[in-house]
């Protein structure tokens, strides 16, 4: 399963340990993914998705998950989270 936020696309970095002698050797960097179930208020049904810590507090700031999908551009989310916004989008037209 890859280490990717489905909302943010928020993925692993890399870098390096650096020790006092400034020896350096590769490492990476994780997000902070965290299995959620997140309520779509259009939809009237939950979600559960993939999500990094960052990308939760995003999606309550923008005022909830309906909101956050139609603002995000559509590269950064995963395909469930796309198919997830044409089902939102389309409820709302309706």
């Amino acid at each position: 399963m890859a280490r990717i936020c489905e909302l943010t696309g928020k993925g692993r970095q890399v870098g390096h340990n650096v020790s006092h002698a400034n020896n350096k050797t590769k490492r990476t960097f994780l997000p902070n993914l965290q299995n959620v179930t997140l309520m779509s208020d259009t939809l009237s049904r939950s979600v559960r998705l993939r999500v990094s810590t960052h990308g939760l507090r995003s999606v309550e700031h923008v005022g909830g998950l309906d909101n956050w999908l139609l603002k995000t551009n559509d590269e950064k989310l995963s395909p469930r989270a796309r198919k997830l916004k044409r089902e939102v989008a389309k409820a709302k037209a309706a």
